[in-house]
């Protein structure tokens, strides 16, 4: 209960301070309550959103090269692990894994999947870890050695980041590893625009209602009046930037309450929740050398829609 009341306070703080913005905002991690990440898991079954089934065939592919790279006896830690749909595949892979974390910041949805977890490994020890992977944690014990760790961070999440805090994450990733450690990490490459702006703002509307979940978040937890009937999602490409910009745009002049605070929006004004940056291969492996990350091997689909990339801390490739 502590934890939780905990986890509500820094809730209402960063949705407090992103509002209070002269450009509004509210951290996309807040996306995924439990309404949230069914949504989501949702969007991964559309027919526009390529990312999830693309990595997802690229794991099944290759699967066992990646684990080969990895090696036996590993700790696998999985950030933001979500439904853990394509870990699955790099578990039954893995030859002789020691533990599985889980990490990820909604919890119920976190331990749900952990059950599920044991119920499938019987013989590998799943330790979840409620934890906001941006910021510092600590990595449990498992109760059998392991010989090192490995990161895994699939769905291009590391596109949510702006480039300066996506070269912050990679510090700490690499300061998580230790000797023989490496990184298995999935990016969206940059693409025709039509193909990315289907794939953020769908034509059944999932996405919309998965954006807009974040003010009905609001409203259940921290004592909000927004009224979604007027707010809208909303998706663009930004050609500069290489990113994917999704906002929540307010349909008239309004003001809402999050408990003691009040909001004023004005027609038009937005709040944005999410960036989706879009990398080439190089244009990354260049962002993670600045951590002392090497590309050690990189694999992608035959459309060139998304790759899957290992990294290793240089001095450690064999």
């Amino acid at each position: 209960m502590i934890e939780q009341l905990r986890g509500t306070e820094v809730f209402r703080a960063d949705v407090v301070e992103g509002l209070r913005k002269v450009n509004k905002t509210l951290p996309c991690k807040y996306f995924y309550d439990e309404v949230g990440s069914q949504l989501f898991d949702q969007i991964c079954e559309l027919d526009e959103y390529y990312p999830t089934r693309t990595e997802l065939k690229i794991m099944i592919d290759h699967a066992d090269e990646m684990a080969s790279q990895i090696d036996r006896d590993v700790m696998l830690v999985e950030l933001g692990s979500g439904s853990s749909i394509k870990t699955k595949i790099l578990l039954d892979a893995l030859i002789d894994p020691v533990a599985y974390v889980p990490v990820d910041i909604s919890e119920e949805h976190l331990l749900k999947t952990a059950e599920g977890l044991r119920s499938r490994y019987t013989d590998l020890e799943v330790l979840p870890v409620v934890a906001d992977f941006t910021k510092p944690f600590e990595l449990p014990i498992p109760s059998q050695s392991y010989s090192h760790v490995a990161l895994y961070f699939p769905g291009s999440t590391i596109g949510n980041f702006e480039p300066d805090t996506a070269v912050e994450i990679l510090g700490s990733m690499a300061e998580l590893l230790g000797p023989q450690g490496g990184l298995l990490i999935g990016i969206d490459l940059q693409k025709d625009i039509r193909t990315l702006v289907s794939a953020y703002d769908d034509a059944s509307g999932v996405t919309s209602q998965f954006n807009l979940n974040l003010l009905s978040r609001i409203n259940r937890e921290l004592d909000g009046t927004f009224d979604l009937s007027k707010f809208s999602h909303k998706a663009i490409y930004n050609e500069v930037a290489h990113r994917i910009e999704i906002s929540i745009v307010s349909l008239e002049d309004q003001s809402v309450s999050i408990g003691d605070d009040v909001f004023h929006f004005f027609k038009n004004e937005e709040i944005l929740t999410e960036y989706s940056h879009k990398y080439s291969i190089d244009g990354f492996a260049k962002l993670a050398g600045q951590h002392g990350f090497s590309l050690h091997q990189q694999w992608t689909d035959e459309d060139g829609l998304f790759a899957v990339l290992h990294l290793v801390l240089d001095g450690e490739s064999s």
